[in-house]
């Protein structure tokens, strides 16, 4: 069984709790069963997980969520998040209610959430207000619940920009509704930085990959001063939150430790 690497309140006189808890994406690793997720984070010195939905723990499999959850308190690892694809628009014809009560079977605090299916050019007025009125339906079933919402920052949706994400989460005017970040594809690294100043607030947690140019996947340590510059801002901002593998180069479980390591130095400004 893998060491127990969960975080936590320090102890009186032991050393702080890190401000980042570096974790993974069970996404990273679609094709293995959970078990094999949780044991290689874990043997790789990662402290968290965020499920994917897609995979490891369908919203309508409430076995494959509970065997989710077993696999991660198995192996030491904290669940942090639950990774839907829930997509915040009117047509969904169950809503945001099953993916709630998965999270909570889960034993996942926040549930990661998609802003529609336009970018924010692209959606019509119309559209934007219908993915406002069904985020907004969300976070007060998701608070309901005891969860909190992030979205995910992405192409192709309402938080395809700072600007329309920082709007968006102002539409919605939901407490328990924040943001994820990553890196947008082909932004050079003060512009990715720029954007993540602007929107540090208000992120909740991070998706932590290496992609130059389009999606071609790096190591890390190949954007050492894109990742040193992110963890530096959020050292400045000071707020406790995850840093989440998401994408290794390959999809290669090989490479997760190094990966890990490079991660884990990074985001202690080591």
């Amino acid at each position: 069984m893998s060491r127990n690497r969960q975080s936590g309140p320090p102890s009186p006189g032991g050393p702080p709790a890190p401000l980042i808890t570096p974790g993974i994406c069970s996404v990273t690793f679609r094709r293995l069963p959970a078990a094999e997720v949780a044991r290689l984070a874990a043997d790789a010195g990662l402290a968290a997980v965020e499920w994917g939905a897609d995979v490891h723990a369908p919203p309508g499999d409430p076995d494959a969520v509970r065997t989710a959850r077993e696999a991660a308190e198995r192996h030491g690892l904290r669940c942090c998040s639950y990774g839907s694809y829930f997509r915040a628009v009117p047509d969904d014809p169950d809503g945001f209610a099953p993916v709630a009560r998965a999270a909570v079977l889960l034993g996942a605090p926040r549930v990661r959430v998609w802003a529609g299916t336009e970018g924010s050019r692209e959606a019509t007025a119309e559209q934007r207000a219908a993915t406002v009125a069904a985020l907004r339906e969300a976070a007060r079933t998701g608070a309901d619940h005891g969860l909190e919402l992030g979205l995910e920052f992405h192409g192709g949706t309402l938080t395809d920009t700072v600007a329309s994400t920082v709007r968006l989460l102002e539409e919605v005017g939901a407490d328990n509704l924040r943001s994820y970040w990553q890196p947008p594809q082909n932004a050079p690294d003060e512009e990715a930085l720029a954007g993540l100043a602007a929107l540090a607030d208000r992120v909740c947690a991070i998706h932590v990959f290496s992609w130059w140019p389009g999606n071609h996947r790096l190591p890390l340590a190949e954007r050492a001063g894109l990742w040193g510059g992110v963890f530096g801002l959020l050292h400045e901002r000071g707020a406790p939150l995850e840093a989440l593998m998401e994408f290794v180069p390959g999809d290669d479980p090989a490479v997760l430790a190094r990966e890990a390591d490079t991660l884990r130095r990074v985001a202690a400004r080591r």
